[in-house]
């Protein structure tokens, strides 16, 4: 099954794992001991990232190590952005709504203090 990257970011765990490993490669067995879950329920994390994309695993001997593809984090990038896009743009909108109406409250009181 592919999974999708949105569904690898949903979990705060798997997020966490995605910070671990983004910084430094780390074997399965030190990014399990970072969490107080248990090894099967890492595996489990490991196994969507894996099938998303975020991270690959490379075999050294018996070791296997986790590798960040942060990459497919751009698919999120941009669906965000979107809504950054639409955000800045009302946020942009109410300035100049509460600059011009500003204006026009000292406009008024002015007038109200020359009286």
């Amino acid at each position: 099954m592919r999974r999708d990257v949105f569904q690898a970011i949903s979990d705060p765990t798997r997020r966490a794992i995605i910070n671990l490993i983004a910084k430094e490669t780390l074997n399965l067995n030190t990014v399990a001991e970072k969490f107080e879950i248990s090894r099967p329920a890492i595996s489990k994390h490991i196994k969507i990232l894996t099938e998303c994309g975020l991270i690959t695993i490379r075999t050294e001997g018996r070791e296997r190590f986790c590798e960040a593809r942060l990459e497919r984090l751009e698919a999120v990038s941009e669906w965000a952005n979107q809504y950054n896009r639409f955000w800045n743009d009302k946020l942009d909108a109410l300035q100049l709504h509460l600059s011009e109406n500003g204006k026009s409250r000292k406009e008024l009181k002015n007038k109200e203090n020359e009286k």
